[in-house]
């Protein structure tokens, strides 16, 4: 059946601006804004603001929010919800969050929550909202809208559906991290703490074992084309010994020396030279075969593989030892930055060859793992969108 929003939404109201009513204080009581808003959930951290009792006193005069209202996000991230699952979440919210009562007899929350995510829902709050520099929507254009609401029973199937689909991706999610984490006590169990060198490595400058060396290529925005048929690594896709391929950017280079240096090889390990300082990623066969070059905001290293294996240096530099060297090498204190100087005078330990060997092919393993995780959670992302589509029309 159809119902309009005042049909679904029974009680509505707007947070305070504590500019204009109260102070923000050091006291024990939530006070919710946007920020505190995601992922479905109120998520009530270090940085959640608080209020005094003296402000309590003010929202006192305001209906308290209660257990099953539910918060919506008003600007920048338009429709964003929470349930409030408990009393003491918050004692308001500011003016940027919209509280909604609804009608449990026509509409459950977690349908409610869910409806507001969809396409087509989705699509009327960015054509009915505002603002130049944050979008935002008022509360006569929400009133406006309309909604095809199944039965009771019905939105409770289809939510438990979705739910289901969300938790195992949240699990999967879990288990990548739990996979990082044992790479990361693999190296410290083979190598021993990095910043100890409890087994008395040889300490060596990288540039001994730096065959290769070079920055990215910049200004090359006239290239990057969605119909490229080769790859521009940017900083983006580098990060935690990793060059990821989901968001490369195409590229059709041009045919001249600038291109002949930056395009990368299997095995070149890449390492970010400017802003986010450190990130690390290693060139897989894949990349090097499709074609790829670096942007200016990475280096280009190419080491001597008979002592030195591109990803034990990734994992060491991406560990405190590797990341107290970077930070002291910026070399500006308002736009971060390395040059070559400062990468050639990087310093690692040396283990065995046969060592590093073992600590990569251990790494290779677990990213086989992380790869099947991977897939796994996109098809369900997939099955998950395609589920929206059909029940939100």
């Amino acid at each position: 059946m159809r119902y309009g929003f005042k049909d679904v939404v029974i009680d509505s109201r707007t947070g305070l601006n504590p500019r204009k009513n109260f102070a923000l204080g050091n006291g024990e009581n939530n006070y919710i804004t946007i920020k505190d808003i995601f992922n479905g959930q109120i998520n009530i951290t270090d940085k959640t603001d608080k209020v005094d009792d003296e402000a309590i006193q003010i929202i006192k005069k305001r209906s308290r929010i209660k257990v099953g209202d539910i918060l919506f996000v008003s600007i920048g991230r338009i429709g964003e919800t929470a349930i409030v699952e408990n009393k003491d979440d918050t004692w308001d919210v500011n003016e940027s969050v919209f509280v909604f009562t609804i009608n449990r007899e026509i509409i459950t929350p977690e349908y409610f929550c869910t409806l507001f995510q969809s396409d087509a829902v989705q699509k009327y709050l960015a054509g009915n909202s505002s603002g130049s520099t944050f979008k935002s929507i008022k509360m006569n254009q929400l009133e406006k809208m309309v909604f095809d609401l199944p039965p009771l029973e019905i939105q409770d199937n289809i939510t438990a559906r979705l739910s289901k689909i969300k938790a195992i991706c949240a699990q999967r999610s879990s288990e990548l991290t739990c996979l990082d984490k044992l790479i990361k006590a693999r190296f410290v169990e083979t190598f021993g703490d990095p910043k100890l060198n409890p087994h008395c490595y040889p300490v060596q400058q990288l540039s001994k074992h730096i065959q290769f060396l070079t920055s990215g290529s910049r200004g090359w925005s006239e290239y990057c084309v969605d119909s490229g048929r080769e790859w521009f690594i940017t900083i983006k896709n580098v990060k935690d010994c990793h060059i990821s391929i989901d968001n490369m950017q195409p590229i059709n280079v041009p045919c001249n020396a600038e291109a002949k240096r930056t395009r990368v090889q299997e095995g070149d390990l890449l390492i970010s030279i400017t802003a986010d300082l450190g990130r690390t990623g290693v060139v897989s066969k894949e990349i090097a075969d499709h074609g790829a070059y670096i942007n200016q905001h990475l280096t280009c290293i190419r080491l001597n593989r008979d002592v030195l294996e591109p990803l034990y240096v990734a994992y060491y530099m991406e560990s405190p030892a590797g990341k107290e060297q970077i930070i002291s090498k910026n070399q500006s204190a308002v736009k971060a930055g390395l040059n070559f100087n400062s990468i050639n005078s990087l310093q690692v330990f040396v283990p065995p060859l046969s060592i590093q060997k073992e600590f990569v092919g251990f790494v290779l393993k677990i990213e086989r793992i992380k790869n099947s995780i991977e897939s796994s959670i996109i098809k369900m992302k997939m099955l998950y969108d395609s589920l929206m589509q059909g029940y939100f029309r």
